[in-house]
C-alpha cells in the first residue's frame, strides 16, 4: 500500500446550511474520518452563495439535497459556477451530488409548482416533480453497484430521467431510485457521482467513500496513490446490513400485502 503521511486532500461541501437535508454534510465528515486514518490530511471547506471559489482548489466535491426551496436559492450562484465545474469533471475532479443536488446538476429540474430550475449539464439527465398530489418516493433503498450492495434512504418528490448514453450509478434491488421506474439509481460520468441516496450515504457504504478518496489520490498525487490501506470497517459494515435488512424487510412485506 502507498505511503500516504503527509499527503492532503481538499474537500468542498457546496451550500453545506442549505443542502443538507437528512444528514448529507455528515459524508464530508466520513471522507475526513477515513482520510485520518489514512494519515491523509482532509481540509472540509464550505461554499456558500457568492463565495470566491474556484473549483480548482477542490480534490472532492460535495453537495447535497434540499427542497424545492433551498434549491430556488442557490441555482443561480450554481448557474455562475457552471462552466468551472463542467471544466473540473472533465478534467477528473471527484464529485458527490446528493438528491437537489443530483437534480441541479442535470439540465433542469421542473419543481412542483412546473417552475423550471436550470441546472448546470454535468449528467445528462433531466428531473420533474409530478405534482403535490402524486405521492413521494420514500423509503430505505438496496441498489447493485459493481457487483455489490449500497444502501440508503430516499425522500423526493422529484423523478430523474437520464438521457440515452447517460450511464446510471447503480441497479435498484428494493426501492424507488431515480423514477420508480426504470429500476435505475443515480448517474456516473468519468469521476462525477450522482445519486438519491441520504442517510447520509457515505458512512454506511465505505467501498463507495474509498472510491472517492482513491480517484482523488490518483488525481493529484498519481495511479500510485490510488492503493488505499485497508481499514477496519466493522462498525460501517453492521450500519450498512442493518439499512439492507430494513430494506429488504420492507420489500417483502409490500409484496406480501400486493398478493395477499
Amino acid at each position: 500500500m502507498t505511503d500516504t503521511d503527509g499527503h492532503q486532500l481538499n474537500v468542498a461541501v457546496l451550500y453545506p446550511d442549505l443542502l443538507n437535508l437528512y444528514g448529507d454534510r455528515g459524508n464530508a465528515r466520513a471522507l475526513e474520518r477515513r482520510c485520518a486514518a489514512r494519515e491523509i490530511e482532509a481540509t472540509v471547506t464550505g461554499v456558500d452563495i457568492g463565495d470566491d471559489w474556484s473549483p480548482e482548489e477542490a480534490d472532492i466535491v460535495l453537495v447535497g439535497g434540499g427542497q424545492d426551496r433551498e434549491q430556488r436559492r442557490v441555482q443561480a450562484d450554481l448557474q455562475q459556477r457552471g462552466d468551472a465545474l463542467r471544466e473540473y469533471v472533465d478534467q477528473d475532479g471527484v464529485v458527490l451530488a446528493v438528491c437537489g443536488g443530483f437534480q441541479l446538476f442535470g439540465h433542469h429540474y421542473r419543481g412542483w409548482d412546473c417552475e423550471i430550475m436550470e441546472g448546470i449539464g454535468i449528467f445528462d439527465a433531466v428531473a420533474a416533480h409530478p405534482g403535490p398530489r402524486i405521492a413521494r418516493c420514500v423509503g430505505n433503498v438496496v441498489a447493485l453497484w459493481e457487483g455489490e450492495t449500497v444502501v440508503g434512504f430516499e425522500n423526493h418528490g422529484g423523478r430523474t430521467y437520464l438521457n440515452d448514453g447517460q450511464e446510471a450509478l447503480a441497479d435498484v434491488v428494493s426501492g424507488f431510485g431515480n423514477n420508480g421506474g426504470d429500476g435505475l439509481e443515480g448517474a456516473k460520468i468519468k469521476n462525477a457521482y450522482g445519486t438519491y441516496l441520504h442517510g447520509a450515504v457515505l458512512p454506511k457504504n465505505p467501498r463507495l467513500a474509498d472510491r472517492l478518496i482513491s480517484l482523488a489520490m490518483e488525481r493529484r498525487y498519481g495511479p500510485e496513490a490510488a492503493d488505499l490501506t485497508p481499514l477496519d470497517d466493522s462498525a460501517a459494515l453492521r450500519a450498512h446490513a442493518e439499512a439492507l435488512h430494513a430494506a429488504l424487510s420492507a420489500r417483502e412485506s409490500a409484496l406480501g400485502r400486493r398478493f395477499a
